[in-house]
């Protein structure tokens, strides 16, 4: 009987987690955990207030500024048009202290373009540039060495670039390209969506790939058409977001919350399961005690 209970208490907890509304998702602990803010800066991120926040703003056949200054993976000083000219570019914009997703951005694209004849360096450049004004060319340069990893060429090491810059300069190529993040500065981190652009060798965006997992066909379509001068059209939006549960607030974030769910879900399932299955072998064995049939 105390072992039903139990069970049946823990398959309440699962479905109420399972079920919690986005913006109110609170870490089951049996207490609401408070916190007041010490700095009057700091601001309280809601599912709502993210959504509001960041994101992109498809700006295709706009001209990047190609004037912007930043320092590279090797502390050299560099200008964004370095990288134009000739070929078509990959253009992310991330941050190098990014805990998850920032990784499943870069290793995504490594993965995507695995399969394809086209190459860093022969026929496109592939450029991050960190929206973090501390990230640094050692950051930066650890990222790189992680990512060519996962790519597994290291023949094309010539063209992976890992930038970082100032925050005017960051916050400029951020604008050309719609790409809208926020800076939590209770955690230190940053709200972000995932995704990648593609543009023109003049420089031209021409192209937006959302999400984390970039098929083969659509790299080599975005490239072969970038390098020719071609402006896509704009596509549907399915942004993951960046950004981590605060434990201080008690609050699951857009990023962690969907996990969570499907986690509470599968939890609920396989609770159910064990439960259904507990049941009939405890029946069984009462019929066999009384001398009955299983």
């Amino acid at each position: 009987m105390i072992v039903r209970r139990s069970l049946a208490a823990v398959i309440v907890l699962a479905f109420a987690l399972a079920m919690a509304p986005p913006a109110e998702a609170r870490f089951m602990t049996g207490r609401r955990v408070e916190r007041e803010r010490v700095d009057a800066g700091a601001r309280e991120f809601t599912s709502r207030q993210l959504v509001e926040q960041v994101g992109f703003e498809q700006r295709l056949g706009e001209s990047l500024p190609l004037d912007l200054a930043f320092r590279d993976e090797r502390g050299r000083e560099v200008r964004l048009g370095d990288y134009f000219g000739a070929k078509p570019v990959v253009l992310g914009l991330v941050y190098y202290r990014c805990p998850v997703l920032c990784t499943l951005v870069e290793r995504g694209l490594a993965s995507g373009l695995k399969p394809l004849e086209l190459e860093p360096g022969n026929d496109f450049e592939v450029v991050f540039v960190s929206i973090d004004p501390t990230d640094t060319p050692e950051t930066a340069r650890e990222r790189k060495a992680a990512t060519l990893t996962s790519y597994g060429r290291e023949r094309t090491e010539p063209g992976w670039h890992f930038l970082s810059g100032d925050e005017e300069a960051i916050r400029r190529l951020a604008d050309a390209v719609g790409f809208r993040y926020a800076f939590d500065p209770a955690t230190g981190q940053y709200a972000h969506a995932a995704g990648l652009t593609v543009a023109t060798p003049e420089g031209k965006l021409s192209r937006y790939l959302f999400g984390v997992d970039y098929a083969p066909r659509d790299l080599q379509l975005s490239l072969v058409e970038s390098s020719n001068g071609k402006i896509g059209g704009p596509v549907d939006k399915l942004l993951l977001i960046c950004f981590e549960y605060d434990a201080t607030l008690g609050k699951y974030t857009a990023a962690t919350l969907l996990t969570l769910r499907v986690g509470a879900t599968l939890t609920l399932v396989a609770l159910v399961t064990f439960l259904v299955v507990a049941l009939r072998r405890d029946r069984r064995s009462r019929r066999l005690a009384a001398g009955g049939v299983a």
